[in-house]
């Protein structure tokens, strides 16, 4: 899936667009709603607040070096994770709804900000963070190489920056939502060019497919129950009776994954495995 970038949920955008309307209402000399919105809002420690200082810490740094900022933004969507999203989207409902209250929406969203193109991109970067679904690997790259030209003000390599996600997800292991974001930018279609048309089809259905736990442990019974049956298919074809209890031992051990558990990596590398054995029988 895309990220698409919402002025309405934008929390440093709104900050930035605030600010322009105190400035707009101060030489229009009337009182500014904006000053009563932004004090309620943008201070404390709710998590709103919270989320808002991700964004400053974009607005405040430019022209840096980059590893400071690939350190900076690195932080930021470590620290974007621990947000409570429930929260935070609870309290933009109601900033949305008191703006809406003294200003025409479409007149205060369509303010230019100077800073719009970082602030959009890192609102998809850390959106990014939260949704089930699998994310387009090729809308994070770009979001990134914008966050971080807007950081250093330097062009940036996007496969240098495929490689730092790659590296970034390498840490989640555990996660099989993590490994099919590598599998999809490392694009396996060329990295796994050797695979066999039906390896490939089951990293394409855990990459399209996989969105959630419970669909994952359904791929992965769904592809048991395949291999057990074409590897039963060639057993009992075989004349040969050693390759025939081999085989009927590895059929022994292909169980599906109960309710109570989740699928693993392991449940993946074990699925290409058993399709490298069913190519190799074919082949035989």
């Amino acid at each position: 899936m895309k990220i698409k970038h919402s002025k309405y949920k934008n929390t440093g955008l709104i900050f930035e667009l605030l600010v322009k309307q105190i400035a707009a209402d101060t030489l229009a000399r009337k009182d500014s709603p904006a000053v009563k919105i932004l004090k309620k809002y943008y201070t404390g420690n709710s998590s709103l607040v919270r989320e808002f200082k991700l964004y400053e810490l974009i607005l405040k740094n430019k022209g840096i070096s980059q590893a400071k900022a690939d350190s900076i933004l690195s932080t930021i969507l470590e620290i974007s994770r621990k947000i409570d999203r429930k929260a935070v989207k609870n309290q933009k409902y109601t900033l949305i709804k008191e703006l809406k209250e003294y200003y025409n929406l479409d007149e205060f969203f369509s303010m230019k900000v100077r800073d719009y193109k970082g602030i959009a991109a890192l609102y998809c970067l850390m959106e990014g963070q939260t949704v089930e679904d699998l994310v387009d690997p090729q809308t994070l790259i770009n979001n990134r190489t914008t966050v971080l030209e807007h950081l250093t003000s330097q062009k940036q390599n996007q496969e240098k920056i495929k490689d730092s996600l790659v590296e970034e997800y390498s840490k989640y292991d555990k996660d099989l939502r993590m490994l099919t974001y590598k599998i999809l930018l490392e694009k396996f279609n060329n990295a796994y060019k050797d695979f066999s048309p039906n390896q490939k089809q089951v990293l394409s259905r855990f990459i399209t497919e996989g969105a959630s736990e419970n669909k994952l442990r359904d791929l992965v019974n769904e592809e048991l129950q395949a291999v057990k049956v074409l590897i039963e298919k060639y057993t009992s074809r075989s004349s040969d009776d050693i390759i025939k209890i081999k085989l009927q031992e590895v059929v022994a051990n292909i169980t599906p994954i109960v309710k109570t558990k989740k699928a693993t990596n392991n449940d993946l590398i074990n699925l290409l495995q058993y399709y490298e054995l069913i190519n190799e029988l074919e082949t035989v």
